[in-house]
């Protein structure tokens, strides 16, 4: 493939993840949905229509807002009463998104660093466009000659989402009350079998943000990145089940499968930043370098 041809794909995928700030995406018809006063995502036309039948929960749309009854004061009631709604969608069927209910909560606030102000079911969060967090692992090698190869793995074929596509070593949600490296390590060990030993050199290096609209749903999401420089004799085993297995790939190979349909797509930002901050893509070699960065942390 071109260098141009690839540069094209990767404006492409940004565009793509990025989607919800075009002209034409569902935004301009979404209602803002507030807590407590604060916005806290972004609910499409027709969750906010059925959300209508719950007027003990959720105050009816009002200037462009939607926003949960003032009666609901606190943190467990917000939470215990939005679940309520969603269990009871749930057994009607009504979202095809809740099909995957998995019983992880994640926070729901306006910034990462606000107190959370209520916890959601991760299945549902779409539903209400409320941004939604994870950590992803770039799982890395250095040999003696400093040639870098990456680590990927490729999804299990009965994942809920993105079933069989390419991903990294290791990534997860972030759950509610739960911390960031504390989760990073968490998932070395459960989805590669990396010991807690090396696990524990993740280093932080990085955040990605977008918001994308698919199928009638909105997802605003940031990834906290981290680095891993595994031991050259290191080879990840698959643990939970959530990876078929493991390639060990040459940078260059990389990068020609960014470009493919192979890769989960947010995963490809990732390791686009990756390949930035490792200067595999430089500004004097790469026209649309700016493009790339931009389009890699757009604001939540």
């Amino acid at each position: 493939m071109s260098h141009s041809a690839w540069s094209e794909k990767m404006l492409q995928l940004l565009r793509r993840m990025n989607n919800f700030y075009s002209a034409g995406s569902c935004r301009a018809n979404c209602f803002r949905f507030q807590v407590d006063g604060a916005q806290v995502g972004w609910i499409p036309p027709h969750v906010a229509a059925l959300l209508a039948r719950y007027p003990q929960v959720f105050s009816p749309p009002q200037d462009g807002v939607v926003s949960l009854c003032s009666s609901l004061d606190s943190y467990e009631k917000r939470s215990e009463a939005v679940d309520a709604v969603l269990q009871t969608q749930r057994k009607e069927d009504t979202f095809t998104c809740l099909k995957g209910w998995r019983n992880e909560r994640y926070s729901v606030m306006p910034k990462f660093s606000d107190p959370p102000l209520m916890w959601m079911e991760r299945a549902a969060t779409s539903l209400f466009g409320v941004r939604r967090y994870g950590v992803h692992i770039n799982g890395y090698t250095v040999s003696d000659s400093g040639e870098v190869r990456m680590w990927l793995a490729r999804r299990s074929a009965t994942k809920q989402t993105y079933p069989g596509m390419l991903d990294h070593v290791a990534a997860g949600g972030l759950a509610a009350g739960v911390g960031i490296k504390h989760t990073a390590v968490k998932e070395c060990e459960e989805e590669a079998c990396i010991p807690a030993a090396i696990a524990e050199k993740v280093k932080p290096v990085n955040t990605i943000s977008y918001t994308y609209e698919q199928d009638g749903e909105v997802f605003p999401e940031s990834q906290f990145v981290f680095d891993l420089e595994l031991p050259l004799e290191f080879k990840p085993r698959v643990g939970d089940g959530e990876v078929q297995e493991f390639y060990l790939l040459p940078i260059d190979e990389v990068k020609e499968l960014l470009a493919s349909d192979d890769f989960k797509p947010n995963c490809a930002m990732v390791v686009l930043d990756f390949l930035i901050r490792h200067s595999f893509i430089e500004p004097d070699s790469e026209p649309s370098y700016q493009e790339f960065v931009a389009g890699l942390h757009q604001k939540l």
